[in-house]
């Protein structure tokens, strides 16, 4: 399906009409009206517009989620340049990399990310903004945007004179074809891969999620994944305020806890979740309730369970907030034994597929026909092949193409051509089969690349490279254990036997290694542990490693 609207008109059109609506909270303290968001985005325009930022330039964006990391996002791409949000959890020299590699202009940063970054290592900067109260942190060549930033209530008190009213807003013609999106899943040189999204590819997720999830004026959800990640930015901010949704930032750590009390404060509507929180809740909320010897009997008997299952469904939706309609899961793999219990008390809750390179939606169904084991039907923005000769029943590799589908990755050609193929398919390096029905279900990865549990990208051979440039390290290869990155090492035996250690010698090395290694790492990259191999590792005749071939030994 082509996509119907235009990104930025509708923006301008919806705020409009939801002009007096609260838009933007920061849990139990205050809230912006979409209003009040609409002057603060009219007044970085008028910024940009004053200190001569073209439209097409390239702005950048880090900090943990907040009503202003939403207000910038939005300024940079209804203005007409290409937003570059970078996660937080990136190592300041990584993110220094990124910065220079997207060729942004500007950064807006939040106030926690400001003291480790060096502008000096960012020669392409002209300023660094503060994003807690748009406050210039440094400029370089002169102080234009810093006095322009000073003076900006009265540059806009200049511009409407009548007062700023729904009529007044206009946003510039901005065409859905336009790069509105770089967004990066690794950030060591040499790893760098921008995912270049069309402003159309965003139009397409928030157009699907308009026709087949609920979510109207006025509704409430809360914001919990980092708005740096496609996922939560599509669903948790994008949509939302195309829909007149107030949105609260929960601005700390997610734990169960803390997730339980906000749910019963905020009381949203919609929830969208990654495996691992839900899987947390299940085992602190549901799992000691039904692993007592009594409770597995009485869970035996037909009529009994039935009883039993729909009580522990309204606890559970209860501890949701009771006012939601569906939560939404996706970014990982769901573990198969939640998912099974959640399935046979008939809660409210779907599985969906996406990839950053998409957007990030590639399946959804709702959870009235969502299937266990699957992740959905393919969204009408898209097209599919599977890559196999028996696609209902033989696992191949899922190919995809369509509105909703990336340009390319930045500045990155060869990358871009490994996974876009000649006819336009993206290759998204996850095997699956579709059944008759058109439901996905997926079977594991073509590629190398690691979901992390808060769905983040992880690219084995990024952590691979830093750990083969640490003592007595010959052969390595980095592999998932239950939610956990290990790495398997094989040692420099010659180098060994010239120093005079035993392999008993190594372990203290190489805890000193993994410890080294970390500090380098965001914490979803980091390993937990280094299991050294006695022989070196099986290779194909390119001499590259066999990864299927190794597991880790408990």
């Amino acid at each position: 399906m082509v996509v119907q609207g235009n990104l930025v008109k509708c923006y301008e059109q919806n705020f409009r009409k939801h002009w007096d609506l609260p838009a933007l909270s920061i849990y139990k303290s205050s809230t912006t009206t979409y209003g009040q968001m609409a002057e603060q985005i009219v007044k970085l325009q008028l910024m940009f517009k004053k200190c001569g930022i073209e439209a097409g330039s390239k702005i950048a964006l880090i900090g943990k989620s907040h009503p202003n990391w939403a207000i910038s996002y939005i300024s940079i791409i209804t203005y007409g340049c290409t937003v570059v949000p970078i996660l937080v959890d990136f190592h300041p020299a990584d993110v220094q990399n990124l910065i220079t590699h997207s060729d942004a202009v500007l950064l807006f940063c939040g106030d926690m990310v400001l003291p480790t970054l060096e502008a000096e290592k960012m020669p392409l900067l002209r300023a660094i903004i503060n994003m807690t109260n748009f406050t210039v942190d440094f400029e370089r060549g002169g102080n234009e945007i810093t006095s322009t930033l000073n003076s900006i209530d009265e540059i806009f008190a200049k511009a409407y004179p009548n007062g700023f009213k729904p009529e007044n807003l206009q946003f510039p013609e901005v065409s859905n074809n336009n790069l509105g999106v770089i967004s990066y899943t690794s950030g060591t040189t040499g790893f760098s891969k921008g995912v270049m999204l069309p402003i159309r590819s965003l139009m397409a997720n928030i157009e699907y999620a308009i026709r087949n999830m609920r979510l109207d004026a006025g509704d409430r959800i809360l914001s919990i994944l980092p708005l740096a990640h496609a996922y939560g930015c599509a669903f948790e901010l994008l949509w939302p305020l195309m829909a007149g949704v107030h949105i609260t930032f929960l601005g700390r750590t997610a734990g169960p806890t803390v997730l339980l009390e906000a749910f019963k404060v905020v009381n949203p509507h919609l929830l969208l979740l990654v495996p691992l929180l839900i899987e947390k809740i299940y085992k602190k909320q549901v799992l000691p309730k039904i692993s007592t010897t009594g409770m597995r009997i009485a869970l035996n008997i037909p009529i009994v369970n039935k009883i039993i299952y729909k009580k522990i469904r309204e606890s559970l939706s209860a501890a949701f907030g009771n006012s939601f309609r569906e939560v939404v899961i996706g970014g990982a793999a769901l573990n198969p034994d939640v998912e099974n219990f959640l399935h046979r008390i008939k809660f409210h809750y779907s599985v969906g597929y996406g990839m950053t390179e998409c957007g990030p939606l590639v399946s959804y169904a709702g959870w009235r026909l969502a299937r266990k084991g699957s992740c959905g039907r393919l969204v009408d923005a898209l097209e599919m092949l599977v890559d196999s000769p028996d696609p209902e029943h033989q696992p191949g590799e899922i190919l995809v193409r369509g509105e909703g589908a990336m340009l390319g990755y930045y500045k990155n050609p060869s990358a871009t051509e490994k996974t876009i193929d000649k006819e336009g398919w993206l290759h998204t390096g996850d095997l699956g089969i579709v059944d008759r029905d058109g439901f996905i279900h997926l079977k594991g990865r073509s590629k190398s690349m690691i979901l992390g549990p808060s769905g983040e990208n992880i690219y084995p051979e990024e952590i691979e490279a830093k750990l083969n440039a640490l003592p007595f390290v010959q052969e390595q290869l980095v592999i998932a254990d239950q939610n956990k990155l290990v790495a398997l090492v094989y040692p420099d035996v010659d180098l060994m036997k010239n120093s005079g250690l035993q392999m008993t010698d190594l372990e203290a090395i190489m805890e000193n290694n993994r410890k080294e290694l970390n500090d380098t790492l965001p914490k979803f990259m980091q390993v937990s542990r280094i299991q050294l191999q006695a022989k070196e590792f099986e290779k194909t005749p390119k001499q590259s490693i066999k990864r299927f071939l190794y597991e880790v030994q408990n």
